[in-house]
């Protein structure tokens, strides 16, 4: 790793644990005594029950105690198995099938600040890639006050990824599935939101008024070349955004006795400018749809439901210049997950996936559309991040097996490639292992 590169994230760490005294930056888990079960449906992972969307809403601030270890260290890997080889290895030093990884090790740093300034930050080691850089990161500042017979919690959110933010399970950083193989053939259109983790920065005002109400206002900005370099992701990952992206979040919260709903919209608008030195420019203008249920009640299962669908509305000026192809075109993206969880031990989910787009051949050569559909099956053992854990909240571990059948990738059922390959040829058996230390 080069050494300005290694100085900028070390600076970055020493940030996080400069702006309060090392005694107070604990873990999330440990800040409020609690364990990981408190937030989380499945004892630990992405996954939040109402108590972690209000902790991370006011500001990842909840809790008073003050341990001593201000990090935590995470290990994602397994084995993945295509139902045919692929045609190439999809990383160096990896063969074209059956494959153990360590996909990623990243190191957090996530803590209250001060009384109303909170950090959720991740440094990661990409294990396919073989380099560091800067990975989700949240500072928020939130702030309680009344007005009237209204509860208001107001708030800004500094981060680099859009949707990294967000408090529910439905939006493109957090959404289903919560882990997968590096090494797994995907397809290759997706919405722009959901691929600016890491190269963009941006931030975002927002307000909740009793519990209920969801605004949320700001936007992006992309983060040059050199500084794509020295944070890791490298300048060639930059999505060239040209000025200001406006960000938009709203959605409604209702909590039922047992039952909690949320609906919801988000989207983004962003030109940009794929050649600095041509003045053409593309825009993405992504409009998303998305609702959740959870049921927590008093039994042993808690059942949890996520859709989003996402239409995107593209101008592609710059990139389909001199093209005989049409420059508007549009694209869709839905999912929809259902899970169940017994004694947020054992989960099972069912997801169903799709994404569909307007004909372009200069696009999706060698076929027309972006078309992809399929499915994923899933079930987890999380042993630990309960109440009775032993050597709680530090041992946390998830293991599973989760498979992906195809129905249509990049285009076409069959010879998707040209060079004969189905889609269900690239149905993948992924068996995993994540633990947080």
């Amino acid at each position: 790793m080069p050494l300005r590169q290694a100085l900028a994230l070390l600076a970055l760490l020493a940030m996080g644990l400069a702006i309060t005294p090392a005694h107070a930056v604990p873990s999330f888990a440990q800040q409020t005594g609690m364990p990981c079960q408190q937030c989380h449906t499945t004892a630990y992972g992405p996954a939040m029950t109402d108590y972690g969307r209000q902790f991370k809403v006011n500001g990842y601030v909840f809790g008073d105690n003050k341990p001593l270890v201000p990090v935590a260290l995470m290990v994602q890997g397994g084995y993945t198995h295509t139902s045919a080889d692929q045609p190439t290895p999809p990383a160096p030093q990896f063969g074209v099938n059956g494959q153990l990884s360590v996909d990623q090790i990243s190191l957090f740093i996530a803590t209250r600040l001060t009384d109303h300034l909170g950090l959720f930050s991740q440094i990661t080691y990409d294990g396919i890639g073989h380099g560091v850089s800067w990975d989700n990161t949240d500072l928020r500042y939130a702030r309680n006050f009344n007005v009237g017979s209204t509860a208001l919690v107001a708030g800004v959110s500094v981060n680099n990824n859009p949707t990294v933010q967000d408090l529910w399970n439905s939006t493109p950083a957090w959404g289903f599935p919560y882990i997968s193989s590096a090494l797994a053939p995907t397809p290759a259109a997706g919405p722009f939101i959901g691929g600016l983790g890491a190269t963009v920065l941006g931030a975002t005002a927002y307000v909740m008024a009793n519990n209920r109400y969801y605004l949320e206002l700001g936007g992006y900005r992309g983060v040059s070349g050199h500084w794509l370099d020295n944070l890791g992701p490298g300048a060639d990952s930059s999505p060239h955004l040209s000025g200001f992206a406006p960000y938009w979040r709203a959605a409604v919260n209702l909590n039922t006795g047992p039952h909690l709903y949320s609906f919801g919209t988000f989207g983004m608008d962003a030109r940009v400018q794929p050649d600095p030195t041509v003045a053409a420019k593309d825009r993405y203008t992504d409009f998303g749809f998305d609702a959740t249920y959870q049921y927590a009640g008093a039994s042993n299962g808690i059942v949890s439901a996520n859709a989003s669908l996402i239409g995107e509305r593209q101008n592609l000026a710059a990139t389909l210049a001199g093209s005989a192809d049409p420059v508007s075109n549009d694209l869709t993206f839905f999912s929809v997950d259902l899970s169940y969880a017994y004694k947020r031990t054992w989960i099972a989910t069912v997801n169903e996936f799709s994404t569909t787009g307007s004909t372009n051949a200069t696009l999706y050569a060698p076929n027309t559309t972006p078309d992809s559909s399929g499915y994923r099956l899933q079930i987890e053992y999380v042993p630990f991040g309960k109440f009775d854990s032993p050597h709680r909240p530090w041992m946390n571990l998830r293991c599973g097996l989760q498979y992906t059948g195809y129905s249509k990738f990049d285009g076409s059922s069959s010879d998707f490639d040209g060079a004969g390959r189905n889609a269900s040829d690239d149905n993948t058996l992924f068996a995993f292992i994540w633990v947080i230390l």
